[in-house]
């Protein structure tokens, strides 16, 4: 980090599928970082006719509020940055007018759309092609049902942009294609980086449709003259930082060097390890790990896990029965619990959304070993066990498809906070935990933004500097 002579201030607008926040980063002399969270905001599904949506005005409206709040409490950013979800996108017309509300990836309305469009690009083809895991909400699916149920907004539409570009797009009225975002989309060439034109076609759109793609750090433009003026910030900077929550959190985490892999922990977990290029194999499919986009062109190579979900639908249960266990009281259920051995696998469709949490781990149990948690110090026990065999797991895949020694496992995001469940990993997987910070996707976007201002060369001078505050 370069010696600075005086305060310097990004924001990012992080946005998750149930809330968003924006949050300043300041960064004073001598490189010293602070952050304040000057907004938070709900995003909500409409449901409309049994069809769900993004209500991406009022997402527009939230984050217009936070600049003011910005200049109300005397900030003004030098740019500003925005991540979100992935595979979502919406529409906009010729005259630059949005069409209509972008659709959400918990509709339902992509079931079954994998096993229809394998008949156009088999499976296999599909992911050689993208390296990209197959869900049924990814983009080139929901494109593909929107096509052939003639969505009106497509039938009309002049380009498509991906929600962080979107918001990006109503803020300075430029339209591009982030990167990392587009690599959720199962429609970019890992190698090339590029669109591809056959599965565009398969899908049911042409290339025209889709802006030029920008790597994360790439000033996009400005606050339009009426928000310059609304908002009191002025033209201020919008940067395109690594517009996929996961690719912003992972360029927050604080290593020295590449041979690392990395855990982002919450209610769902992501782990992975950072690589040059793709890596696409007929063993990668059926291990469901998926490639995508990093910063500086580098490639996420990973495997979703389910993470704290099990215990959070668990504490939901225990919450009606009369149970309000705080984290605290938890750590030390699991500590008296610890005699009971029997794990399941978190990742079981089973435990996806089962009517009882609970019930279905007891169940699960009995099923392998005969037996049940005899008591909720036992469920914890057995949860926080299993999640981190499942983690092991995952790791000793990464190990043998990694292009080089994994020496380190460093967590970032909400489970840090997670000191039991990181040292029974730790114990479990053979690896050295190394906790990084449990805001990494806001620090990741403020990171890119400062790489974009001059303030870093690239990664690895603002993970040096991560690592050592």
């Amino acid at each position: 980090m370069k010696s600075l002579s005086s305060r310097r201030c990004f924001l990012a607008v992080d946005i998750g599928a149930t809330s968003g926040r924006e949050v300043l980063c300041l960064i004073q002399d001598g490189g010293r970082l602070e952050f304040h969270e000057i907004h938070r905001f709900p995003n909500r599904i409409l449901d409309i006719s049994g069809q769900y949506y993004w209500d991406i005005y009022a997402l527009y409206a939230s984050v217009v509020e936070g600049l003011r709040k910005c200049a109300a409490e005397g900030y003004c950013p030098e740019s500003i940055g925005i991540d979100t979800w992935g595979v979502d996108f919406g529409f906009v017309g010729e005259d630059g007018v949005i069409l209509g509300l972008p659709r959400a990836y918990r509709d339902s309305y992509t079931d079954g759309a994998p096993e229809e469009f394998y008949d156009i690009v088999p499976k296999e083809a599909l992911y050689d092609k993208t390296g990209i895991q197959i869900m049924p909400f990814n983009t080139i699916f929901q494109i593909f049902r929107q096509t052939g149920a003639g969505f009106s907004p497509m039938k009309h539409a002049s380009k498509l942009l991906f929600i962080p570009d979107l918001i990006a797009y109503m803020l300075t009225g430029r339209m591009v294609c982030e990167y990392t975002v587009a690599s959720t989309s199962q429609l970019l060439d890992p190698y090339a980086k590029e669109f591809d034109d056959s599965l565009l076609s398969a899908a049911g759109i042409s290339r025209g449709m889709l802006p030029e793609i920008v790597m994360p750090g790439t000033v996009t433009g400005e606050l339009t003259d009426s928000l310059a003026a609304s908002t009191g910030l002025g033209k201020v900077k919008v940067v395109a930082v690594a517009g996929h929550d996961t690719a912003s959190a992972v360029a927050a985490v604080p290593a020295g060097g590449r041979n690392f892999a990395y855990l982002s922990s919450g209610t769902w977990s992501l782990m992975g390890i950072e690589t040059e290029s793709p890596i696409i194999s007929r063993e990668t499919l059926e291990m469901n790990f998926t490639n995508e986009g990093g910063v500086e062109g580098s490639v996420r190579f990973l495997k979703n896990i389910t993470g704290m979900w099990l215990l959070e639908q668990s504490r939901k249960e225990w919450k009606l029965q009369g149970k309000d266990y705080g984290y605290d009281v938890i750590v030390e259920m699991a500590r008296k619990g610890s005699g009971f051995k029997v794990t399941v696998n978190p990742d079981d469709p089973r435990l996806a959304n089962p009517s009882s949490m609970t019930s279905m781990i007891a169940q699960m149990c009995v099923e392998k070993a005969g037996k049940a948690p005899a008591d909720d110090c036992e469920m914890v026990n057995c949860i926080f066990r299993s999640l981190a065999f499942r983690y092991k797991e995952v790791l000793d895949y990464l190990r043998q498809l990694a292009p080089f020694d994994i020496d380190s496992l460093y967590i970032v995001g909400g489970g840090v906070r997670n000191t039991l469940l990181n040292r029974l990993t730790e114990e479990v997987a053979g690896v050295r935990v190394i906790p990084g910070p449990a805001e990494a996707t806001a620090i990741g976007n403020c990171m890119i933004q400062a790489q974009a201002a001059g303030l870093v060369a690239d990664r690895w001078e603002y993970r040096k500097f991560l690592a050592a505050m």
